[in-house]
């Protein structure tokens, strides 16, 4: 088991497919490694500690920067498709045949309908299906929350990941704190990324196909969590997918929007654990 931690595990690099990946990797090894997916304009650094470092406790952590991401080279492609390609890429640089994953938002659900040999257990959070209700459409108006200017950058996520209650807000400035705690930061997303990433969710959210039928043939277990009213990614997309994927649960939190595993990090482990243990 190594010693490091969220905050102090050196960025690595990994080459595939001719992109040189970014990527921390910590915890105990043995089991499936959890690798974590990251959301629009995320990057290393927008991974919650509370998460990865009790995960960390009995297995493998990686979170990685998928190709044109802040650190990693290559360029950002513009369907989540390509996306999710890049990201099987990189587990094969790593030499992974089976990992465990945690989606946020974009890219974890279409790695697992590519390749669900390679995917035992699949959790998203604040995910929609191709074609969902609302899916990139909100961008639209969502996107102003984005462009703001704000006292310090990752305060945009206040808005954006988090309820406009009291008690939302205050959980997103304890979120806030704990990933700007590490001294080493990762690059930001260029406008590259930002263009192409808006572009894909765009594109994923008019292929309409109201049977849902390519997700009816994944059969490997899922876990779907959302927030009650998630302005990102509307929360009827989890019912969708919960009601159209074989073998998924469904947990939504209360008072909570598209992060709200960064609200209740110590119950979306709990649940998480549940799931992945099972």
């Amino acid at each position: 088991m190594t010693s490091f931690t969220h905050d102090t595990a050196p960025t690595q690099y990994a080459e595939g497919g001719g992109i040189r990946f970014a990527y921390r990797r910590f915890g105990r090894p043995g089991r499936p490694p959890l690798v974590f997916f990251q959301h629009f304009m995320g990057t290393l650094d927008d991974h919650d500690p509370a998460l990865s470092d009790a995960f960390a406790d009995d297995r493998e952590v990686i979170l990685f920067d998928n190709a044109g991401v802040a650190s990693s080279g290559g360029t950002v492609p513009d369907t989540i498709e390509a996306m999710a390609r890049d990201a099987i890429t990189f587990t094969g640089a790593l030499g992974l045949s089976t990992i465990d994953v945690v989606g946020h938002s974009m890219g974890g659900l279409e790695v697992a309908l590519a390749r669900p040999d390679l995917v035992r257990r699949l959790v998203l959070v604040g995910t929609g299906p191709r074609g969902g209700e609302g899916v990139g459409a909100r961008l639209a108006w969502v996107g102003e929350l984005f462009t703001r200017t704000y006292e310090r950058q990752e305060d945009m996520w206040l808005p954006i990941l988090f309820a406009p209650t009291r008690t939302s807000q205050a959980a997103g400035r304890a979120y806030v704190e704990r990933i700007t705690a590490r001294a080493d930061r990762d690059t930001p997303v260029s406008g590259q990324s930002i263009a192409a990433q808006r572009a894909a969710i765009a594109a994923y959210g008019t292929v309409k196909d109201p049977s849902y039928a390519h997700l009816k043939g994944l059969e490997l277990p899922v876990l779907v969590v959302n927030g009650t009213d998630d302005i990102v990614i509307p929360t009827i997309n989890s019912y969708i997918l919960q009601q159209f994927l074989p073998d998924a649960e469904l947990i939504l939190y209360p008072d909570a929007g598209h992060g709200s595993h960064f609200q209740y990090p110590g119950l979306f482990v709990r649940h998480a654990r549940i799931f992945l243990d099972d």
